[in-house]
């Protein structure tokens, strides 16, 4: 990193640009930031940061993930249930895992139980914001882009008032590491009203700061095995 860092403070409230997951070019810089030499370096820590912590999270032992998972869903149903009575429709989106992400299907069978609508994110333009479909315990999943199961294109799509997102990385500011494709910014970004933004992964993915640049979009709440990380105010 260089000392470009030095006093570096975040300008939030656009979209990020497109780019393919997990694969930010090195040379790549954000026309929005700046300074071009930041951005670049920005993005080259990102990318090792990023194989740094899935490394760490792949390494974990399946009784770990089982216990963050157990934590997870237990934290979020508190939340949920405070939410419950101002979200009209009651949608949520959650998300299927991979790459050692926190397993919640079984929170996403419990709220449909309770009477939630649950969406699941889908990926329907390269480079633009996230769809979301309905999914219940007997959809019909399909493969998506990256290989991830998604609820079929004959699904309605839904316009969930929650949206929570997986973590790579976090920081004290609400700021989320992801995997690079920067669609669940652009999504929030591109959606009104915005609906309540809430990231979930392990403690152990903190970090300091991820260096926010003005296309990163700050969530609402960040919740690990610990807790409640960081909630707006």
């Amino acid at each position: 990193m260089t000392d470009d860092f030095e006093g570096f403070k975040c300008v939030g409230g656009f979209s990020s640009p497109p780019c393919l997951a997990g694969e930010v070019a090195p040379d790549y810089f954000d026309p929005l930031a700046v300074d071009p030499q930041q951005a670049r370096d920005v993005a080259r820590w990102r990318v090792a940061e990023r194989k740094r912590l899935l490394n760490e999270r792949k390494a974990l032992r399946s009784l770990n993930k089982q216990y963050v998972a157990e934590a997870l869903t237990t934290h979020l149903t508190e939340l949920l249930a405070e939410q419950r009575s101002t979200a009209t429709d009651k949608i949520v989106s959650l998300f299927w895992p991979i790459k050692g992400e926190p397993d919640l299907r079984l929170l996403m069978h419990d709220l449909h139980g309770q009477g939630w609508q649950i969406a699941l994110p889908v990926v329907v333009r390269k480079a633009g914001p996230l769809a979301f479909r309905e999914w219940c315990p007997t959809t019909r999943m399909t493969r998506g882009r990256w290989n991830i199961p998604v609820p079929s294109a004959s699904e309605p799509e839904l316009h969930p008032q929650i949206v929570i997102a997986p973590l790579v990385g976090w920081d004290a500011e609400g700021y989320r590491l992801g995997y690079g494709g920067g669609y669940f910014d652009r999504t929030l970004g591109a959606t009104l009203p915005k609906p309540l933004s809430i990231g979930v992964g392990f403690s152990s993915a903190h970090v300091s700061t991820i260096f926010p640049q003005p296309h990163d979009i700050p969530l609402d709440a960040i919740i690990t095995e610990a807790g409640r990380e960081f909630e707006r105010e």
